[in-house]
Order: C-alpha cells, then sequence, then structure tokens
C-alpha cells in the first residue's frame, strides 16, 4: 500500500459541512462512544472535522489531543476551535513523520478515533503500538479508512497490527463509503 499524506489544502474539502449530508455526521458516528470527561486521541485530524465534535462530547472535563504532521492544519484547527470557544478543550500539536510525539500520554487515553489516517502512515506497526501505549486497559479505539482509498486486503493488515498491538475487534459498525472497526485494548 502506498503512503501518502493528504495534503493541507484539501483539508478545506474534508472539514465542510457536506460530509454530514453524505452519511458521517460526526456526532452520530462518535456519541455511542465518547462520554464527557474522557480524554481523547485522535491523528490526524486536519482541520478539525471531527475533533470540534469530540470537544463538544468530552465537555468542559474532557480533553481532546489532536496531532498532525502538518503545521497549516493544526492552525486551522486551533482557529476553527477558537470560534467555536472549544480551543481550552483541545491539545492540538504538529508531530514529525515518523512518530505522534505522545509518550506524554502512556496509558491516559480513553478512546483514539483514527478516521482516514491510518493509511498514510508508513508504519501501521508503529502506529498501532503507539496508540496501546497511550491507550487504558478497556480503552477503545474507531479505525475507519476510505473504501476508495484502502481495499479490503490492506484494511484487514490494518486490523492484523492492531491485533498484534494489542487490540481486539469488538465490532464493525456501518460508516458510509468506509471501511470501519471497532477495536479495544486488551
Amino acid at each position: 500500500m502506498e503512503h501518502r499524506v493528504c495534503p493541507w489544502w484539501l483539508g478545506y474539502f474534508l472539514a465542510s459541512p457536506v460530509r454530514r449530508w453524505l452519511g458521517q455526521d460526526p456526532i452520530a458516528i462518535l456519541s455511542p462512544y465518547i462520554r464527557q470527561g474522557m480524554t481523547v486521541l485522535e491523528p490526524g485530524p486536519g482541520m478539525g472535522f471531527f475533533t470540534i465534535p469530540m470537544a463538544l462530547l468530552v465537555g468542559p472535563a474532557g480533553r481532546v489531543i489532536a496531532v498532525d504532521l502538518q503545521p497549516k492544519m493544526i492552525a486551522s484547527l486551533k482557529r476553527r476551535a477558537a470560534k467555536k470557544n472549544l480551543l481550552d478543550r483541545i491539545d492540538a500539536r504538529v508531530s514529525p513523520a515518523e512518530t505522534m510525539g505522545i509518550t506524554d500520554l502512556i496509558v491516559k487515553i480513553d478512546f483514539t478515533l483514527a478516521f482516514a489516517v491510518v493509511h498514510e502512515f508508513s508504519d501501521t506497526a508503529n502506529f498501532f503500538s503507539e496508540v496501546a501505549r497511550a491507550s487504558r486497559l478497556g480503552s477503545q479505539v474507531l479505525l475507519a479508512e476510505p473504501s476508495g482509498h484502502v481495499n479490503d486486503r490492506d484494511f484487514q493488515m490494518e486490523l492484523n497490527a492492531a491485533g498484534a498491538a494489542g487490540f481486539s475487534l469488538l465490532g464493525r459498525p456501518q460508516i458510509p463509503r468506509s471501511h470501519a472497526a471497532l477495536l479495544v485494548k486488551d
């Protein structure tokens, strides 16, 4: 599988409300998994299409850690969060390409959203290993990959890497135009 990072300028399209009309409503997708007070990790948040709704779901006592290697994505996410008065709930970080830089989060994450991002990592095993180290026992990961970019075989390889890192498959939620899996840390 080829690993290419989504260009920053495409983030404007990905943050568009049109996605909700196409069946990718962040609140509908995430509300079964995220509760007030949780600490949530979002690798590859782009300009915050899911980040802002997650900040609403975790409430004032919760936290969303959004990690992206593109400074322009993080800058736009911060501007959007500030306009919604949610920036105090979001820790938006620029990371290097080879790691998410989340060693300060060991066993602090309650939920991870990996939406259309794992295929962009050159080392899938390292991605899931980092998420596993940051995750509390019993925490969940919602993995979703665009079916137009990731084929069945490659998605299964991602699931295998997640399993090797200590995650088990809980279910296969239905998300339009996506392969999806709900995982739990054993």
